[in-house]
Protein backbone atom coordinates (compact mmCIF):
# COMPACT_ATOMS: atom_id res chain seq x y z
CA UNK A 1 0.00 0.00 0.00
CA UNK A 2 1.71 3.30 -1.11
CA UNK A 3 0.64 6.76 -0.07
CA UNK A 4 -0.54 9.80 -2.10
CA UNK A 5 2.79 11.15 -2.21
CA UNK A 6 3.81 8.83 -4.50
CA UNK A 7 1.75 9.21 -6.86
CA UNK A 8 2.27 11.13 -10.36
CA UNK A 9 0.38 13.86 -11.00
CA UNK A 10 -2.12 14.50 -12.20
CA UNK A 11 -3.61 11.69 -11.01
CA UNK A 12 -7.53 11.72 -9.84
CA UNK A 13 -8.32 10.64 -6.99
CA UNK A 14 -11.42 9.14 -4.84
CA UNK A 15 -11.96 8.65 -1.19
CA UNK A 16 -14.06 5.49 -0.72
CA UNK A 17 -15.12 6.07 2.79
CA UNK A 18 -17.28 9.35 1.32
CA UNK A 19 -18.22 7.65 -1.78
CA UNK A 20 -19.70 4.58 0.90
CA UNK A 21 -21.39 6.75 2.71
CA UNK A 22 -22.53 9.19 0.15
CA UNK A 23 -24.36 6.13 -1.54
CA UNK A 24 -25.85 4.30 1.23
CA UNK A 25 -27.54 8.15 2.54
CA UNK A 26 -29.12 8.71 -1.11
CA UNK A 27 -30.31 4.70 -1.70
CA UNK A 28 -31.81 4.45 2.07
CA UNK A 29 -33.17 8.16 1.02
CA UNK A 30 -35.15 7.28 -1.94
CA UNK A 31 -36.08 4.06 -0.42
CA UNK A 32 -37.73 5.53 2.58
CA UNK A 33 -40.02 7.51 -0.13
CA UNK A 34 -40.77 4.43 -1.61
CA UNK A 35 -39.60 5.10 -4.54
CA UNK A 36 -36.77 2.51 -6.89
CA UNK A 37 -33.42 3.67 -7.10
CA UNK A 38 -31.79 3.39 -10.72
CA UNK A 39 -28.52 5.87 -10.59
CA UNK A 40 -26.76 7.25 -12.97
CA UNK A 41 -23.28 5.73 -13.58
CA UNK A 42 -22.33 8.44 -15.99
CA UNK A 43 -20.92 10.29 -13.29
CA UNK A 44 -19.00 7.58 -12.30
CA UNK A 45 -18.57 5.05 -14.82
CA UNK A 46 -17.10 2.61 -12.36
CA UNK A 47 -17.90 -1.36 -12.35
CA UNK A 48 -16.69 -0.64 -8.11
CA UNK A 49 -19.30 1.91 -7.35
CA UNK A 50 -22.16 0.40 -9.52
CA UNK A 51 -21.86 -2.22 -6.90
CA UNK A 52 -21.99 -0.44 -4.22
CA UNK A 53 -24.82 1.65 -5.24
CA UNK A 54 -26.32 -2.43 -5.85
CA UNK A 55 -25.57 -2.65 -2.24
CA UNK A 56 -27.41 0.02 -0.89
CA UNK A 57 -30.28 -1.29 -2.38
CA UNK A 58 -30.67 0.48 -6.41
CA UNK A 59 -32.55 -1.50 -9.08
CA UNK A 60 -30.77 -0.76 -12.17
CA UNK A 61 -28.91 1.70 -13.77
CA UNK A 62 -28.94 4.49 -15.76
CA UNK A 63 -26.43 5.24 -18.43
CA UNK A 64 -25.27 8.11 -20.99
CA UNK A 65 -23.52 5.79 -23.64
CA UNK A 66 -23.24 2.14 -25.13
CA UNK A 67 -19.75 2.29 -24.20
CA UNK A 68 -21.20 2.59 -20.27
CA UNK A 69 -24.03 -0.14 -21.71
CA UNK A 70 -21.90 -2.49 -22.56
CA UNK A 71 -18.82 -2.71 -19.80
CA UNK A 72 -21.75 -2.95 -17.24
CA UNK A 73 -23.56 -5.92 -18.96
CA UNK A 74 -19.84 -7.41 -18.95
CA UNK A 75 -20.16 -7.32 -15.36
CA UNK A 76 -23.76 -8.41 -14.61
CA UNK A 77 -25.67 -5.54 -14.78
CA UNK A 78 -28.61 -6.32 -17.14
CA UNK A 79 -31.51 -3.82 -16.12
CA UNK A 80 -30.14 -0.97 -17.90
CA UNK A 81 -32.01 2.54 -19.07
CA UNK A 82 -29.95 4.36 -21.93
CA UNK A 83 -31.31 7.57 -21.42
CA UNK A 84 -29.97 9.90 -24.41
CA UNK A 85 -33.03 9.59 -26.94
CA UNK A 86 -32.26 7.25 -29.50
CA UNK A 87 -31.36 7.61 -32.94
CA UNK A 88 -31.29 4.96 -35.89
CA UNK A 89 -27.58 4.89 -35.92
CA UNK A 90 -27.88 2.91 -32.64
CA UNK A 91 -30.97 0.46 -33.20
CA UNK A 92 -28.66 -2.49 -34.23
CA UNK A 93 -26.58 -2.08 -30.87
CA UNK A 94 -29.25 -1.56 -28.90
CA UNK A 95 -31.77 -4.78 -30.25
CA UNK A 96 -28.00 -6.77 -30.33
CA UNK A 97 -27.68 -6.55 -26.37
CA UNK A 98 -31.09 -7.16 -25.90
CA UNK A 99 -30.78 -10.58 -28.00
CA UNK A 100 -27.45 -11.45 -25.70
CA UNK A 101 -29.24 -11.04 -22.55
CA UNK A 102 -29.19 -7.64 -21.20
CA UNK A 103 -33.17 -5.41 -20.92
CA UNK A 104 -31.37 -2.18 -22.39
CA UNK A 105 -34.39 0.38 -22.45
CA UNK A 106 -34.26 3.58 -24.56
CA UNK A 107 -35.82 6.75 -25.08
CA UNK A 108 -37.61 8.98 -27.48
CA UNK A 109 -39.49 11.78 -28.28
CA UNK A 110 -39.68 11.49 -31.44
CA UNK A 111 -43.02 9.81 -33.26
CA UNK A 112 -41.24 9.32 -36.32
CA UNK A 113 -38.86 6.58 -34.21
CA UNK A 114 -41.21 3.50 -33.14
CA UNK A 115 -41.51 2.60 -36.54
CA UNK A 116 -37.79 1.32 -37.59
CA UNK A 117 -37.20 0.81 -33.96
CA UNK A 118 -39.72 -1.80 -33.57
CA UNK A 119 -38.55 -2.83 -36.98
CA UNK A 120 -35.06 -3.23 -36.28
CA UNK A 121 -36.65 -5.19 -33.17
CA UNK A 122 -38.84 -7.51 -35.09
CA UNK A 123 -35.37 -8.45 -36.82
CA UNK A 124 -33.21 -9.20 -34.20
CA UNK A 125 -36.51 -10.92 -32.15
CA UNK A 126 -36.48 -9.35 -29.11
CA UNK A 127 -38.99 -6.38 -27.29
CA UNK A 128 -37.54 -3.41 -26.48
CA UNK A 129 -38.63 -1.29 -23.43
CA UNK A 130 -39.17 2.23 -24.61
CA UNK A 131 -39.65 5.42 -22.87
CA UNK A 132 -41.40 8.71 -23.50
CA UNK A 133 -39.26 11.84 -22.60
CA UNK A 134 -40.72 14.59 -21.32
CA UNK A 135 -39.87 17.67 -21.28
CA UNK A 136 -40.55 19.08 -16.94
CA UNK A 137 -39.33 22.40 -17.26
CA UNK A 138 -35.50 22.00 -18.69
CA UNK A 139 -36.28 22.24 -22.16
CA UNK A 140 -33.52 20.06 -23.57
CA UNK A 141 -35.54 17.39 -24.85
CA UNK A 142 -38.65 16.07 -24.55
CA UNK A 143 -42.11 16.75 -25.57
CA UNK A 144 -44.70 18.79 -23.90
CA UNK A 145 -45.96 16.86 -21.03
CA UNK A 146 -49.49 18.78 -21.67
CA UNK A 147 -49.92 18.62 -25.64
CA UNK A 148 -50.83 16.09 -27.72
CA UNK A 149 -47.69 14.41 -28.78
CA UNK A 150 -47.60 12.84 -25.25
CA UNK A 151 -50.36 10.10 -26.09
CA UNK A 152 -49.79 10.12 -29.67
CA UNK A 153 -46.25 8.86 -28.81
CA UNK A 154 -46.90 6.60 -26.17
CA UNK A 155 -49.60 5.07 -28.46
CA UNK A 156 -47.04 4.53 -31.63
CA UNK A 157 -44.70 2.68 -28.82
CA UNK A 158 -47.53 0.55 -27.81
CA UNK A 159 -48.96 -0.45 -31.58
CA UNK A 160 -45.96 -2.06 -32.32
CA UNK A 161 -45.55 -5.90 -31.13
CA UNK A 162 -41.51 -6.22 -30.60
CA UNK A 163 -41.63 -2.44 -28.56
CA UNK A 164 -42.95 -2.28 -24.77
CA UNK A 165 -44.28 1.30 -23.66
CA UNK A 166 -41.95 1.47 -20.52
CA UNK A 167 -43.50 4.62 -19.45
CA UNK A 168 -42.53 8.35 -19.08
CA UNK A 169 -39.25 9.83 -17.89
CA UNK A 170 -37.83 13.28 -17.43
CA UNK A 171 -34.53 14.91 -16.14
CA UNK A 172 -34.98 17.97 -14.25
CA UNK A 173 -31.77 19.79 -15.32
CA UNK A 174 -32.67 23.59 -14.56
CA UNK A 175 -32.61 22.70 -11.05
CA UNK A 176 -28.89 23.37 -11.08
CA UNK A 177 -29.93 26.47 -11.90
CA UNK A 178 -31.61 26.71 -8.14
CA UNK A 179 -29.88 28.47 -5.25
CA UNK A 180 -30.19 27.11 -2.07
CA UNK A 181 -32.83 24.49 -0.69
CA UNK A 182 -36.08 26.36 -0.96
CA UNK A 183 -35.47 26.82 -4.81
CA UNK A 184 -34.20 23.44 -5.23
CA UNK A 185 -37.49 22.44 -3.70
CA UNK A 186 -39.71 24.09 -5.91
CA UNK A 187 -38.19 21.96 -9.06
CA UNK A 188 -38.66 19.03 -7.65
CA UNK A 189 -42.17 19.88 -6.74
CA UNK A 190 -42.74 20.71 -9.93
CA UNK A 191 -40.59 17.57 -11.67
CA UNK A 192 -42.96 15.36 -9.63
CA UNK A 193 -46.28 17.14 -9.84
CA UNK A 194 -45.57 17.56 -13.42
CA UNK A 195 -44.88 14.00 -14.21
CA UNK A 196 -47.54 12.49 -12.21
CA UNK A 197 -50.36 14.59 -13.77
CA UNK A 198 -48.60 13.60 -17.84
CA UNK A 199 -48.98 9.78 -16.65
CA UNK A 200 -52.87 10.46 -15.47
CA UNK A 201 -53.62 12.07 -18.51
CA UNK A 202 -52.26 9.11 -20.06
CA UNK A 203 -54.24 6.54 -17.89
CA UNK A 204 -57.05 8.85 -18.78
CA UNK A 205 -56.54 8.27 -22.48
CA UNK A 206 -56.88 4.86 -21.93
CA UNK A 207 -52.82 3.97 -21.92
CA UNK A 208 -51.76 2.46 -18.58
CA UNK A 209 -47.87 3.88 -17.43
CA UNK A 210 -46.23 1.28 -16.13
CA UNK A 211 -43.19 3.53 -14.88
CA UNK A 212 -43.07 7.30 -13.94
CA UNK A 213 -38.92 7.63 -13.60
CA UNK A 214 -37.44 11.28 -12.81
CA UNK A 215 -34.43 12.36 -11.44
CA UNK A 216 -31.05 15.00 -10.54
CA UNK A 217 -29.16 14.90 -8.00
CA UNK A 218 -30.28 18.43 -6.43
CA UNK A 219 -34.16 17.41 -6.71
CA UNK A 220 -33.79 14.09 -5.60
CA UNK A 221 -31.98 15.69 -1.86
CA UNK A 222 -34.57 18.08 -1.32
CA UNK A 223 -37.66 16.48 -2.82
CA UNK A 224 -40.12 16.21 -0.18
CA UNK A 225 -42.41 13.16 -1.62
CA UNK A 226 -42.57 10.66 -3.99
CA UNK A 227 -46.15 10.03 -4.21
CA UNK A 228 -46.98 8.82 -8.23
CA UNK A 229 -43.02 8.62 -9.05
CA UNK A 230 -41.90 4.81 -9.63
CA UNK A 231 -37.96 5.39 -9.54
CA UNK A 232 -35.58 8.21 -9.41
CA UNK A 233 -32.36 8.44 -11.37
CA UNK A 234 -29.60 10.59 -9.59
CA UNK A 235 -25.78 10.03 -10.59
CA UNK A 236 -23.77 12.92 -9.16
CA UNK A 237 -24.67 12.29 -5.26
CA UNK A 238 -22.05 9.29 -5.70
CA UNK A 239 -18.78 12.04 -5.92
CA UNK A 240 -20.90 15.78 -5.12
CA UNK A 241 -19.05 18.39 -6.09
CA UNK A 242 -18.66 22.39 -5.94
CA UNK A 243 -21.31 23.02 -8.16
CA UNK A 244 -23.51 20.50 -5.31
CA UNK A 245 -21.81 22.48 -2.74
CA UNK A 246 -22.61 26.25 -3.90
CA UNK A 247 -26.49 25.18 -4.62
CA UNK A 248 -26.77 23.43 -1.65
CA UNK A 249 -27.50 19.69 -2.59
CA UNK A 250 -24.47 18.64 -0.20
CA UNK A 251 -21.73 19.77 2.17
CA UNK A 252 -18.12 20.05 1.11
CA UNK A 253 -17.09 17.49 3.58
CA UNK A 254 -18.92 15.11 1.29
CA UNK A 255 -17.17 16.08 -2.25
CA UNK A 256 -15.25 12.57 -3.08
CA UNK A 257 -13.53 13.53 -6.33
CA UNK A 258 -10.27 15.23 -6.00
CA UNK A 259 -7.23 15.84 -8.63
CA UNK A 260 -4.04 15.59 -7.15
CA UNK A 261 -1.42 17.99 -8.79
CA UNK A 262 2.25 19.20 -8.00
CA UNK A 263 3.03 23.13 -7.83
CA UNK A 264 5.56 23.43 -11.09
CA UNK A 265 6.04 27.47 -11.13
CA UNK A 266 5.84 29.87 -8.16
CA UNK A 267 5.59 33.44 -8.98
CA UNK A 268 6.65 35.74 -5.86
CA UNK A 269 6.10 38.74 -7.71
CA UNK A 270 2.96 38.23 -8.79
CA UNK A 271 1.49 36.28 -5.85
CA UNK A 272 0.38 32.95 -8.13
CA UNK A 273 1.38 29.61 -8.66
CA UNK A 274 0.90 27.48 -11.58
CA UNK A 275 -0.39 23.89 -11.37
CA UNK A 276 0.37 20.73 -13.61
CA UNK A 277 -3.53 20.28 -13.87
CA UNK A 278 -4.61 22.21 -16.69
CA UNK A 279 -8.26 22.17 -18.69
CA UNK A 280 -7.09 17.95 -19.50
CA UNK A 281 -7.34 16.98 -15.61
CA UNK A 282 -9.81 19.32 -14.66
CA UNK A 283 -12.42 19.53 -17.63
CA UNK A 284 -13.34 23.55 -18.31
CA UNK A 285 -16.60 23.85 -16.20
CA UNK A 286 -16.16 27.08 -14.42
CA UNK A 287 -19.60 26.06 -11.93
CA UNK A 288 -20.91 28.69 -10.22
CA UNK A 289 -19.72 31.86 -9.41
CA UNK A 290 -18.28 32.66 -6.27
CA UNK A 291 -20.25 35.44 -3.47
CA UNK A 292 -17.14 37.37 -4.13
CA UNK A 293 -17.67 37.91 -7.99
CA UNK A 294 -14.72 35.32 -8.88
CA UNK A 295 -15.34 32.51 -11.24
CA UNK A 296 -13.16 29.15 -10.97
CA UNK A 297 -12.16 25.97 -12.15
CA UNK A 298 -12.47 24.17 -8.70
CA UNK A 299 -10.87 24.94 -5.34
CA UNK A 300 -7.52 24.20 -3.61
CA UNK A 301 -7.25 21.98 -0.81
CA UNK A 302 -3.91 20.65 1.03
CA UNK A 303 -2.50 16.91 0.37
CA UNK A 304 -4.73 16.17 3.74
CA UNK A 305 -7.95 17.88 2.03
CA UNK A 306 -8.02 20.83 4.29
CA UNK A 307 -9.12 24.27 2.19
CA UNK A 308 -6.37 26.28 1.63
CA UNK A 309 -9.13 29.12 0.46
CA UNK A 310 -7.37 29.20 -2.75
CA UNK A 311 -9.13 28.75 -6.33
CA UNK A 312 -7.79 27.28 -10.06
CA UNK A 313 -8.93 30.82 -11.95
CA UNK A 314 -6.70 30.13 -14.94
CA UNK A 315 -6.33 27.49 -17.35
CA UNK A 316 -4.43 26.05 -20.46
CA UNK A 317 -4.27 22.44 -21.67
CA UNK A 318 -1.85 21.24 -19.03
CA UNK A 319 -1.54 24.17 -16.13
CA UNK A 320 -3.62 25.17 -14.18
CA UNK A 321 -2.92 29.28 -12.29
CA UNK A 322 -3.33 29.61 -8.37
CA UNK A 323 -3.64 33.32 -7.43
CA UNK A 324 -1.75 33.36 -3.77
CA UNK A 325 -2.64 36.41 -1.73
CA UNK A 326 -1.04 35.36 1.06
CA UNK A 327 3.05 35.78 1.12
CA UNK A 328 2.91 32.91 4.21
CA UNK A 329 1.12 30.56 1.93
CA UNK A 330 3.35 31.41 -1.09
CA UNK A 331 6.09 30.06 0.54
CA UNK A 332 4.30 27.34 1.49
CA UNK A 333 3.72 26.41 -1.81
CA UNK A 334 7.26 25.59 -3.36
CA UNK A 335 7.58 23.44 -6.33
CA UNK A 336 6.84 20.24 -6.66
CA UNK A 337 4.26 21.21 -3.05
CA UNK A 338 1.56 18.51 -3.78
CA UNK A 339 -2.36 19.96 -3.65
CA UNK A 340 -5.71 18.23 -4.41
CA UNK A 341 -8.11 20.30 -6.48
CA UNK A 342 -11.65 20.16 -5.62
CA UNK A 343 -13.87 19.92 -8.92
CA UNK A 344 -16.44 22.14 -9.92
CA UNK A 345 -18.26 19.10 -12.00
CA UNK A 346 -17.30 15.22 -11.13
CA UNK A 347 -19.01 13.93 -14.39
CA UNK A 348 -16.79 15.84 -16.57
CA UNK A 349 -13.42 16.03 -14.43
CA UNK A 350 -13.95 12.02 -14.51
CA UNK A 351 -14.74 11.16 -18.07
CA UNK A 352 -10.51 13.27 -18.52
CA UNK A 353 -8.84 10.36 -16.61
CA UNK A 354 -9.03 6.19 -17.47
CA UNK A 355 -8.67 5.12 -13.62
CA UNK A 356 -9.56 6.78 -10.26
CA UNK A 357 -6.36 6.56 -7.04
CA UNK A 358 -8.95 4.89 -4.57
CA UNK A 359 -7.51 6.52 -1.22
CA UNK A 360 -8.19 6.56 3.05
CA UNK A 361 -6.74 9.17 4.08
CA UNK A 362 -3.29 9.39 2.15
CA UNK A 363 -2.80 5.73 1.67
CA UNK A 364 -3.71 4.56 -1.58
CA UNK A 365 -5.74 1.57 -1.29
CA UNK A 366 -7.12 0.33 -5.04
CA UNK A 367 -7.60 1.54 -8.31
CA UNK A 368 -10.35 1.63 -10.10
CA UNK A 369 -11.25 1.56 -14.13
CA UNK A 370 -13.17 4.37 -15.54
CA UNK A 371 -15.15 2.71 -18.48
CA UNK A 372 -14.88 5.68 -20.80
CA UNK A 373 -16.01 6.67 -24.46
CA UNK A 374 -19.34 5.85 -26.70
Amino acid sequence: MSDLSALPTPSLLVDRARVERNVARMGARIAGLGAALRPHVKTHKSIEVGRLQAAAGMRGITVSTLAEARAFAAHGFDDITYAVPIERGKFDAVAGMNAAGTRLGVITDDIAVPGPLGEAARQAGVTIDTWVKVDCGYHRCGVDPEGPALAELAARIGERTHLRFAGILAHAGHSYQARGAAAILAVARSERDVMVAAAGRLAAAGVPVPSVSIGSTPTAAHVDHLDGVTEVRTGNYAFFDVTQVAIGSCAQEDCALSVLAAVVHRDTSRGKVILDAGAIALSKDTGITDPDGVTHFGRVLDLEGRDLGLRVTGLSQEHGVVGVGDDALLTRLGVGTLVRVLVNHSCLTAAQHAEYVVCDGLQVVDRWVNHRGW
